[in-house]
């Protein structure tokens, strides 16, 4: 068997192998040694050969200098990047935690430069508005603040699914141009929230000469979109904010302030400009000429509508709201941050309690009161979770969100939101009509193609839950929206009208 030395042919290569022994007893010149013998016999020049020779050299010199250090392998190799800054590099997402409000005068990357080293939920430099608009810069003290009530703490930060989100319409001119496009995630939730106020805006708040049908929602241009989503989330924060104020964020080319050791920087909030109206029609055209920058694609417009939200409503009011059983209006599930009902019935109510019964009611355990939903709004709110309904954990909603104003419910069903809708403004307080009349259904997805049509009969009651076919898909024989919407209309006979049940 060949020994070490002499398989190891030059003085160099042996002292190159006795160096590596002794950083943390690895051989890390190995590498070294078989670059060199393929080196020979690749370079014929004596240029190349002293060249090569010198960067061994390098390499030699530096491995002595790390004997003392017992440097591992990763940070030799982070020495070797330092030593190297000459060489080009790659532009770093600011979505990392670096700064973004570099100076002008650094020459513009070509388009195709841009593409490739800026990461999908960066937000690009056209939807930044400008610091001169005016408005009260963010704080670290209100940032701070902003982190806590959303996560309960300053470390967490939106992750990218909530970082991609944003108001995308349907096709206009089509069967769906009402509808907003939605993904699976926390942030639906939020979104489907809106679409019951688009709709709202559309069916019943349009001009006179507007119809209130599902037909006239197909005829819904791009500049009908873009007000309609205006007139949403107007709705929204002018309810949050008492109907008194509407604070609007959005964000600035330039860092406010330099965050403290215990907030994790995001690059996002620390940019923000709160811009604050007193007068309802001043905030919507406000939001009307910044629309995209809740609409377009990096924008972050979700997360910028749900900051707007909190401020709207202030953050002092929102903690006034929670109560024992809720301390943040997100929390972590599988991963990813998901609204909890606080938040829901904050976007629904303009109020963050947590629960969705009736009033006030009492916690026996801690002798502390429990809030629920005051009032009636414009939007309701139905929840079905079969899970739960198995092991009797269903909590019951109320009839202030059962019963909305309006006919448009956003439904929680197995923890997925959708929305629920009738054309007909009087089905909530003429009893009659609610005998035998039509609700249209919209998942939020973009694979349905087409709203779908309910018949609702709650005259005939010839529904049975109980079955004496015990065997089968529970899901196939009493589909989850049908549950959902019996939750309202016990005993509802539901028709779905040529439709194979998909919810």
């Amino acid at each position: 068997m060949l020994s070490t030395n002499s398989v190891l042919q030059t003085r160099g290569e042996r002292e190159l192998f006795a160096l590596g022994t002794t950083l943390n007893g690895k051989h890390y010149t190995w590498c070294i040694v078989n670059a060199m013998r393929a080196t020979e016999f690749t370079c014929n020049s004596t240029v190349h050969v002293k060249a090569i020779m010198t960067d061994y050299q390098d390499i030699l010199q530096n491995i002595k200098s790390l004997q003392h250090s017992k440097l591992s392998y990763i940070e030799l190799l982070q020495e070797e990047v330092k030593r190297n800054r000459d060489r080009p590099s790659e532009k770093k997402s600011d979505e990392d935690g670096e700064d973004s409000s570099h100076p002008a005068s650094r020459p513009p990357s070509t388009s195709a430069q841009s593409h490739q080293f800026t990461a999908p939920y960066s937000i690009p430099q056209a939807l930044a508005v400008s610091a001169s608009l005016g408005g009260q810069a963010m704080s670290p003290e209100l940032a701070v603040s902003l982190r806590t009530v959303l996560f309960g703490n300053t470390f967490h930060i939106f992750n990218y699914e909530w970082k991609k989100s944003f108001f995308k319409f349907r096709e206009p001119f089509s069967e769906m141009a009402y509808a907003l496009e939605t993904e699976r995630g926390g942030a639906c939730a939020v979104q489907m929230v809106v679409q019951a106020h688009i709709i709202k805006y559309l069916l019943f708040n349009r001009s006179a000469e507007s119809d209130c049908t599902i037909q006239s929602m197909m005829t819904v241009g791009e500049m009908e979109q873009r007000k309609a989503l205006a007139a949403a989330l107007t709705d929204i924060l002018w309810a949050a904010g008492e109907e008194e104020t509407v604070t609007v964020c959005l964000v600035t080319s330039e860092r406010c302030f330099t965050p403290h050791l215990n907030y994790k920087l995001d690059s996002f909030t620390e940019r923000l400009q709160l811009f604050t109206f007193k007068k309802k029609e001043e905030a919507r055209a406000f939001i009307y000429e910044h629309i995209q920058c809740f609409r377009e694609e990096g924008s972050h417009g979700i997360i910028l509508f749900l900051y707007s939200l909190i401020f709207s409503r202030t953050i002092d009011r929102i903690q006034t709201d929670l109560d024992c059983t809720t301390t943040q209006l997100l929390h972590l599930r599988f991963g990813n941050f998901v609204c909890r009902q606080a938040l829901i019935n904050l976007l629904l109510t303009g109020r963050a309690t947590p629960h969705v019964f009736n009033g006030t009611s009492h916690c026996k355990e801690q002798d502390k009161p429990l809030y629920g939903v005051l009032t009636r709004s414009n939007v309701g709110y139905l929840l079905w979770n079969r899970d739960q309904v198995n092991h009797a954990q269903l909590p019951l909603v109320g009839s202030m969100l059962k019963t909305p104003k309006l006919p448009i419910w956003v439904c929680n069903i197995n923890g997925t939101y959708s929305v629920l809708f009738g054309t007909n403004c009087s089905l909530l307080s003429d009893w009659k009509m609610e005998h035998l009349f039509l609700l249209y259904f919209y998942n939020g997805q973009p694979t349905q193609l087409n709203t779908t049509t309910l018949s609702i009969d709650t005259h005939s009651h010839h529904w049975e839950a109980d079955s004496n076919d015990s065997q089968g898909d529970p899901e196939k024989k009493f589909p989850s929206l049908e549950m959902t919407i019996r939750t309202k209309w016990e005993g509802a006979v539901i028709d779905w009208n040529g439709t194979v049940p998909f919810f």
